[in-house]
């Protein structure tokens, strides 16, 4: 190995870690990956986590001039091709690869960016945020799914977009109340937290179930070494709406809902047998 490598291989290990520390879930996901697209992967985890940790965490600092600066670092790593910022380097290595489009990457980081002035949205503005925030990050993984298909991510990109939408407005209902408290925000549109009811739930629900029943077929025909590592993601979602579904809208706003890790663990080995056996 030599030392450019060695330095590629380090910056890939750090978005590794990041992945690792803030999400066991998605961390369980990517090892059922084929080994080829688990450092990708991690590479395009480690910068939509950083990004959303600009907004969501440094309360205690400029966010506008932190996330401007991580935009212009963004772009400078991948139009000269290498960063001392390891999460950059390994996604810019990500970006070049696999040929991630542009469009992708300033969708999300506007996404990012509305989060800084945002608190309530209306419908186009809830659209362009589940955009932005989630279903391009879907879109730039189908990418590295791919691997270089132009066919095949043509043929997959709607239900990867309806796949990012249904997992963010789910963490949307998941996080309705430090949304609100931490920050203010309701990302719903024509929803007012103090009066969140079972009726304004229940519309919701019927929109992500909607999302998910068009997003399965997809997974159906992602490429073999992406397919299993897809599939848990979705069945931990759709376990997690599921405890969502059976609690009146009450207690949605008043606690966090999880899975537990036994139940994960349950998902994953049976997501395994079925994946096995051709049963998705």
């Amino acid at each position: 190995m030599n030392h450019f490598d060695l330095f590629n291989n380090t910056c890939s290990e750090c978005s590794r870690l990041i992945t690792r520390r803030y999400s066991t879930s998605f961390s369980l996901g990517i090892r059922l990956f084929d080994r080829r697209f688990r450092g990708p992967i991690y590479g395009i985890y480690g910068f939509v986590r950083f990004a959303d940790e600009i907004v969501d965490t440094f309360h205690q600092h400029d966010k506008e001039a932190l996330l401007r600066r991580f935009r212009e670092d963004t772009w400078r790593a991948i139009d000269e091709g290498i960063s001392l910022n390891p999460v950059l380097q390994a996604f810019q290595d990500v970006v070049h690869r696999y040929g991630i489009e542009r469009e992708l990457i300033d969708a999300f980081l506007d996404s990012m960016e509305m989060d800084l002035s945002k608190n309530t949205y209306d419908a186009r503005g809830y659209e362009q945020y589940i955009y932005g925030s989630a279903e391009v990050v879907g879109l730039m993984c189908l990418r590295v799914f791919c691997e270089g298909d132009d066919a095949c991510y043509q043929s997959l990109k709607a239900p990867a977009c309806r796949l990012g939408a249904a997992f963010q407005k789910i963490n949307f209902l998941r996080d309705i109340r430090s949304d609100y408290d931490e920050r203010g925000r309701v990302y719903f549109p024509g929803v007012d937290f103090r009066h969140f009811d079972n009726a304004a739930k229940r519309q919701i629900e019927a929109d992500i179930q909607a999302d998910f029943d068009a997003a399965l077929e997809g997974i159906r025909r992602l490429p073999d070494g992406s397919r299993l590592g897809v599939y848990l993601a979705y069945k931990y979602y759709t376990q997690l709406f599921a405890k969502i579904k059976h609690a009146p809208a009450q207690r949605i706003a008043e606690e966090r809902f999880r899975v537990s890790d036994k139940r994960k663990v349950y998902l994953l080995f049976s997501s395994a047998v079925r994946h096995g056996l051709n049963f998705l």
